[in-house]
């Protein structure tokens, strides 16, 4: 075992080192560690308040004896927000008026019957009704078979693409799993047949839901139906930012059931159009980057749940109970105070304290009898 030796100064009782001298550190020192400086040894602890409970130590220098340095957490992140692409935003697609798709699929559909006439197949009576001259033909030879694809792909083009827009719907285009556009145009028109077409609502709706779980501001458990009126404003980010809008809507509603509190029709004055205006904001924030714009969100019935339902029933009894015969006792004092003031100050009785007393309590028993007997 090494042995440890300790340097230090001899302390005197004279006065201390005279001004401009050094006064040495005293030091422990062995084989295996480091000169350690004593007065590092006993630091004083440090302040429990101010460490946080799960410190992150930043450094520490083995073999000196220094205590860990500690970094103070940094302030809490903010709850990220749901975003789609930013370049997915709605744009017009490209579409051309329904006469042109009209006009392409009668062409196609004259030149096969011209192409049948040139190569004599076309019926005798077909001929003679179109007013046709009589065309020995040399059969489907390779000209006519290539004349027939040109023809009937221009006539599948044409009345293929034909589309109609309805008022308050929206197509969205699609091509092989790109967007190329939405179409709110209305009446006939001619769209690319090649391309994928999704029709959206893009009327103000309005949705009444099945009842959901809420809680009130003391942790009560209710059902709560709420009605939200909405729209879609961005078709891309609705149709292809989530899987399904209506279902994303309805999870933000109840999401949002889960953190507002609700409370009873009557318990506050105000406090359904408070739950109203928090639960609105908070759906307009979810349901905002997938392109749906919520205009209210209001529940439109609250009931206890079914759990609790029978103990709040008898609560509410007793309160209003309770409510109800205080206001009938202030009554009653009120009543026997004016009654036995106004028999002593016009002197119609005199009475010391005992008869007073006596008085007010056949008088208290007369209204709360007479009280009783009206309520029914």
């Amino acid at each position: 075992m090494s042995s440890t030796t300790t340097s230090q100064t001899p302390e005197s009782d004279g006065p201390g080192p005279a001004e401009g001298e050094t006064r040495p550190v005293r030091l422990i020192q062995n084989e295996v560690t480091t000169e350690i400086p004593v007065h590092l040894l006993f630091r004083d602890e440090v302040d429990p308040v101010s460490v946080p409970l799960k410190p992150a130590v930043v450094a520490r220098r083995r073999g000196t004896g220094e205590q860990p340095r500690f970094r103070r957490p940094g302030p809490a992140k903010a709850r990220p927000v749901a975003q789609v692409d930013p370049d997915l935003v709605e744009r017009p697609g490209r579409v051309l008026p329904g006469t042109v798709g009209v006009l392409a699929g009668a062409c196609g559909a004259a030149g096969c019957a011209a192409t049948s006439w040139w190569a004599g197949v076309l019926p005798p009576p077909v001929v003679q009704a179109l007013g046709l001259p009589a065309h020995a033909g040399g059969g489907l030879g390779p000209a006519q078979w290539a004349a027939y694809a040109g023809a009937g792909a221009l006539g599948l083009f044409g009345f293929g693409g034909l589309a109609r827009g309805l008022t308050g719907r929206a197509w969205v285009l699609g091509l092989f799993g790109r967007y190329r556009g939405t179409v709110r145009r209305t009446g006939l028109m001619w769209v690319n047949p090649l391309l994928l077409r999704r029709r959206v609502d893009v009327r103000l709706r309005h949705w009444r839901s099945e009842p959901m779980p809420a809680a009130d501001g003391n942790g009560v458990a209710l059902r709560v139906v709420v009605l939200v009126v909405w729209r879609v404003r961005d078709t891309a980010r609705a149709t292809l930012g989530v899987e399904d809008h209506e279902t994303y809507l309805r999870e933000c509603v109840e999401a949002a059931l889960a953190r507002v509190p609700v409370e009873m029709p009557g318990t506050a004055r105000g406090s359904l159009d408070a739950a109203t205006d928090a639960l609105t904001r908070r759906v307009a924030q979810d349901a905002g980057p997938v392109g749906l714009e919520v205009f209210s969100v209001r529940p439109v019935r609250v009931e206890y749940a079914p759990e609790v339902a029978a103990a709040m029933h008898r609560r509410r009894i007793a309160a209003l109970d309770a409510q109800n015969r205080a206001s009938v006792l202030t009554s009653v004092v009120d009543s026997v105070e004016d009654t036995v003031t106004r028999l002593t100050m016009r002197g119609l009785v005199e009475l010391d304290d005992y008869e007073r007393k006596a008085l007010v309590k056949d008088l208290t028993v007369a209204f709360c009898a007479g009280r009783g007997e009206a309520a029914p």
